[in-house]
Formats: C-alpha cells, structure tokens, sequence
C-alpha cells in the first residue's frame, strides 16, 4: 500500500514535522502565526481558483499550512508565549503561591510528589505547573489547594554522565521548576474547587476503598489499579520490573490494548441500541461518551489520551461500516491529539511506542497472515495472536533499545497466555466496579478475581526468571535508530513486492547500519577519559580507555548504580573496580584526593587539582596557600555545611570551585 497517496497521513506527516522543527527553531510566537498565515492565505486564493485541488501548488500550500501549524501548535504550547505564566514575572525569592494539586505521582521512602498547577502569584492570575515534594506526614489528593511561601527551585540536570534526563522528561509534561516546602511553609486550604480531574480522582479513591474492603491482597491491588484504571502509583519497582523482563509491561498502562478491548465490549454490549429509530448514531455517541468517561477515570494521562482518542475514530469509521482503512484512522487520530491536546506528546516514550506498534500491526500482521494459513481454528487463532505481537515487537523494537536498551526474548509467550484473556479481565473487572460503587460486590466474585490476578503475576515472574532470554545492556544511539526503521521499512517493501530497487535500498540499509556500528566503536576506542562522578556519600571516579573502563569508589555496591547507564552509553566492554588512590597523574598534571584523614600531599608533590571527600576537617585557606592548586572539587560524599563554607572559602580566594552535587561530574579528557 501506498501510504502517501492518502491525504490525511501527509497532512499528519507534515503537521509532525512543523512540531519538530518548532521545538527545535523555538521561533517567536509572531513568526509561528505567519507560518500558518501566510501559506492559508495562499490556499484561500487557490481554492477560489480552478481545478484548485488537481493543482500542485493546491497541495504544497496545504502542507505548509500543516507544517505551520505545527509550529504554531508547539510555540503557544511554551511558557514564554504564554502572558500569564509565573515565569513572565518576578518568581524568584519568597512570594506568596496559591496552588492546586492536580496529579499524584509516585512517592518514594521520604516523601510524596505531585504535579501541581499554579493559580495566583502573589495574588495575581497566574498559570503553569510545578513539581511539588512533601513530607509523608500529610497525603493530599487531586484539586487540593494549598497556600506557600517556598522558594521556587531549578530542576537539576542529570549530575552523572549517561543517566536518565528528568529535567527533559519533565519540561515535556510542561514543567520546568519544582518547590519543597516544609511543613510549616505551606496551609492547606479548606473547601477547594473541584474539578474534573478531582472529581475521577474522588470515584477511584472509592473503588480502590471498596476493593480494600473486599480484601483485595495489596499486590494484586495495584495491578488492578493499573489495568483497570491507569494508576500505577502502588506498584512495587520488583513487581513494575518484573512485568519490563516479561515484555508485558503494556498491560500496566491503560493503552491502545485495554481501549480496543473496551471498545469491542461497548461494540457488542450497545448493539442492542440499534433497532432504535437514529439507533447506529445513539450507540455511536454513548459508545464514544462511555469511552471519554474511561479516560476521565483514568485520569486522562497522555496513554489514555491518545489510545482513546484512537478509537474513537474507529467508532466513527465502524458507524460509517468502513473501518477497513485503518491507516487514515490512525492519521486522524494523531492529527486530532497533537492538535488539540497537546503537541509535546509526541516527544514522550509512551506516545511513540503506541503508534509505532499500531502502526506496524495494522502494515505487517498481514503478510505474516500470508506466510501461513492453519486450517484448524487453534492453529489458526494462535498464529494470528503470536503475528499481532511479532508485528507489534517489530514496529517498537528500534525504540525500546533507544530509550531502555533491552529486548524480553519471551515476549510472544507473554502476549500469547495473557492477551486472549485481556477481555475477560477488563470485562470481569469493570463488573467489579460497578458493583462495588453499588456496595453489591459478593466475595466469592472478588476472591475469584484476585486469584485470577495472582495467577497472572506468577505466570509473568516465571517468564521473566527466564534471564538467558532477557537481552540487557544493549548500546543503540539516534542514528541506529533512525537506520534501523529504514532496515525494517525496506524489508517490509520488499516482502510486500520484491524488484531490484527496493532490494537495493534494503542491503544499502543494513550497510550504513553496519557502518556506522563500526565507525562508533572505532571512535569509542580511540577515547579516553577520567572523571570524577557524584553520588552522596560515596567517593567515585572512573578512568575509560577505549572499551574498558576502571572503576575508583569506596563503595562499590553504591558504584555500580553510577556506572551502568554509563557503560551502555559508552559501548564498556569491560568495567574494572578498584580502590580509591591517593594521587592521580592526568596529562602531566596531578590530582591530589583529601579524605577525611585530612592528610596534606607531600611537600615536592604538587598538585594542580584537589578532590575533598568524606569530609575533611581542615582549614582550607591555610591549605589553598601551601599547596596552591588550580582548582578545588568536591563530591557527593561531603556534609553539605562544609561544601557552603568551602565554597565561600574559594569565592574569596578567587579561585575556581567544582561541586559535582550542583555542576555534576567534572572532566578531565584527552585524545591519544
């Protein structure tokens, strides 16, 4: 299939690329405008012409609109666009903050988190959102409101080389500080506005009431929070990590999966409504009613968002009985979120997984339907569920090594046990629901379902103790990402009709991929590095020469959390661990490590950088004039009432102070 001569996927294409071109020009919020005014004016004049839509120029002014949207979508989506957000006025120091928690994340052994919206800047009307850190001493809930005079503070970048970016990660939720208030910074108001969000938060808090009182086990309860209502706040990381080795991770997030399976239960449970005069258009609107009423109880999370909006245009294209073309549908879909919802979620891990295995579904499963025929039904069921989740593999495999560098080898046994089951635990558990909301729910109906749960994360445990069939640590950057789309994308082609051309591009595919795998290790080995690294309370530093890479820490266990993101970004073949030196010679300068022994280096030695760890009890101006080094840093493992005073020490000496807590982890690089 041509998927290009369809107008709605070059319109959504073309909408995706303004969106990226956008984030990355950030051009002002004027410019953004013309680029939607200027090619809409153009098309005005064309479509009052002839034969306008034959004409090539027609449908170029229609991509530049699209693009211009793009643009204009993802620029008024950012905060320096927007008059009224708290980063257009004076926010830094004490004010007073009036805001509104609008989503509870999950909490780790200190403290809870949530995502809250700012309604008044010193009582000024005012807009945006903030990472909100408590105590555990008070939980709150959804459209609680609280009055503060805690300091806005900067989301750090990631300190150490390699790790996950939750600045980014948030920025692309429309984040961009957080505030810690202590207890005695923030009241808590009585009586708050109720929203929508409140209100779904409200009815899950009494569904999740009502399962405790049928004494649901707390494991099996927040599976079923999951699967049922998109709240995975109460899973454990052993039961959440479990379920990542076993590759159905995708049944704890209410997603494209759950959504068909709803939608096939309304499909079939409403038909009824047919036989009424406008029947088709009644069940239409209650079907799509019924699926924006889930998605609210969801919580309306970006996966819900999406996989909802998804389905209903395959409601409507059912209604119109044709659904065969399902390409334009998803288009659509993509085109209606991004448009309406937010433009930033197409740079979110869940969203681009989502569509990439529909996609893949909807464009492989057919050829693998091809390949072989089973003539008894088993056969024949089996195969088509083992095709779906090949097809579904195949379209995300480039992005889970992106962002998660691994592959579960034994996916197509978790999909092929779980999936036909799917609709019998969301059919089974929305019963649940309902009668539990009517206090009617029977015990031997929720002891039987929570054995069901059970059973569920046993048979995943035992796929995912399966580790010889896990592949970890699996290096893959953006431009074996983008190759490795076209190796699938030609091959795909290829199978579809073979000629010299499309073979051609595919074996081209497979040799850049190859090439620049060659290439990178060749430039890795070639690179030498030293680095000190941060980690509270722990002393770390490691030296990479080409593909080894020699671990220095006092603690090694605490170490190797630091260093394993680092060895997959870095293509580490071998990673040795060692005790902390010394001295250290790098490029004929010394690095002299001050412990808390507070030991001076010897009186010939003299070092041109100084490493304070573990506290050290000495005066360091007297220190900074015997030994004179170029620069002091110091790491993680120092009380930070020291690193104030040190730090205050070096401003007055003028010379230059590195705190990996607050700058991340200093260099020292060459080239051989």
């Amino acid at each position: 299939m041509e998927l290009l001569k369809f107008v709605p996927i070059k319109l959504t294409l073309f909408l995706v690329l303004g969106i990226f071109l956008g984030d990355l020009l950030d051009p002002p919020s004027f410019f953004s405008l013309l680029c939607v005014l200027v090619p809409l004016i153009g098309l005005a004049v064309q479509f009052l012409g002839r034969n306008h839509t034959r004409s090539l120029y027609f449908g170029a002014l229609a991509m530049a609109v699209a693009v211009g949207l793009g643009v204009l979508s993802i620029s008024l989506s950012k905060p320096k666009n927007h008059s009224d957000h708290y980063q257009q006025r004076d926010f830094k120091g004490t004010h007073q903050w009036h805001i509104k928690i609008q989503e509870v994340m999950k909490s780790n052994t200190f403290s809870d988190r949530y995502i809250a919206t700012v309604r008044h800047l010193d009582q000024h009307r005012t807009s945006g959102k903030l990472l909100l850190t408590l105590s555990k001493e008070r939980k709150l809930r959804v459209d609680d409101e609280l009055l503060t005079h805690a300091q806005v503070l900067e989301i750090k970048p990631p300190l150490n080389p390699g790790q996950f970016n939750y600045k980014n990660y948030l920025e692309n939720l429309g984040v961009y500080h957080q505030m810690r208030p202590d207890k005695e910074q923030y009241l808590v108001l009585e009586h708050p506005s109720q929203t929508l969000y409140g209100l779904a938060a409200s009815t899950r808090d009494q569904i999740v009431s009502k399962f405790r009182k049928s004494h649901f086990d707390d494991r099996e309860l927040s599976i079923i929070q999951a699967l049922l209502l998109g709240q995975r706040q109460d899973i454990d990381p052993a039961t959440y990590d479990t379920y990542k080795k076993a590759g159905a991770v995708h049944i704890l997030a209410v997603s494209g999966l759950h959504i068909g399976v709803i939608l096939w239960l309304l499909q079939l449970l409403l038909s009824p409504l047919e036989r009424l005069p406008k029947g088709k258009t009644i069940k239409l609107l209650a079907v799509v009613v019924l699926l924006w009423a889930f998605a609210l109880l969801a919580g309306l999370s970006a996966s819900v968002i999406r996989a909802v909006g998804m389905f209903s245009f395959v409601a409507y294209a059912l209604y119109l009985n044709r659904p065969a073309n399902t390409f334009n549908i998803m288009a659509l879909s993509m085109f209606f979120i991004l448009l309406v919802f937010d433009p930033a979620l197409l740079f979110q891990v869940g969203f681009q997984m989502s569509y990439a295995a529909v996609f893949a579904v909807v464009w492989i499963y057919p050829l693998f339907q091809k390949f072989w025929r089973p003539k008894t039904w088993f056969l024949r069921k089996g195969w088509q569920l083992l095709s779906v989740s090949m097809a579904a593999q195949l379209g995300v495999f480039p992005i889970s090594l992106l962002y998660f560098h691994q592959f579960p080898g034994l996916f197509f046994i978790s999909n092929l046990l779980l999936v036909p089951f799917l609709g019998v635990l969301l059919g089974i558990g929305i019963l649940i629901i309902v009668l539990a909301l009517f206090n009617r729910l029977p015990d031997f109906l929720a002891m039987a379902y929570n054995v069901l749960i059970h059973s569920m994360n046993e048979l995943i445990a035992w796929i995912a103790g399966q580790e010889a069939f896990l592949f970890k640590a699996i290096p893959f950057d953006g431009t074996q990402f983008v190759l490795s789309y076209c190796i699938i994308i030609t091959l795909v082609r290829c199978t579809i009709r073979s000629n010299f051309r499309r073979i051609a591009l595919f074996l081209v595919a497979i040799c850049c991929f190859q090439g620049w795998t060659l290439h990178t290790n060749h430039r890795t080995g070639q690179k030498e590095v030293f680095l000190v690294a941060h980690q509270t309370k722990n002393t770390v530093l490691w030296h990479q020469q080409g593909h080894k890479l020699l671990v220095h820490g006092t603690d090694r266990e605490a170490v190797k959390k630091v260093v394993a993101t680092y060895q997959i970004a870095n293509r580490i073949d071998t990673v040795n661990y060692d005790a902390v030196a010394a001295m250290y010679w790098l490029c004929n300068e010394r690095l002299f490590i001050m412990d808390s022994q507070g030991h001076y280096p010897p009186p010939r030695a003299k070092p041109h950088y100084v490493l304070l760890t573990q506290s050290p009890k000495i005066h360091l101006e007297r220190f900074i004039d015997s030994v004179k080094p170029e620069l002091i840093i110091a790491d993680g493992s120092n009380y930070h009432s020291y690193i104030d005073r040190w730090k205050r020490t070096c401003i007055q000496k003028k010379l230059p102070f590195h705190y990996t807590g607050e700058k991340g982890a200093y260099f020292f690089r060459w080239d051989d």
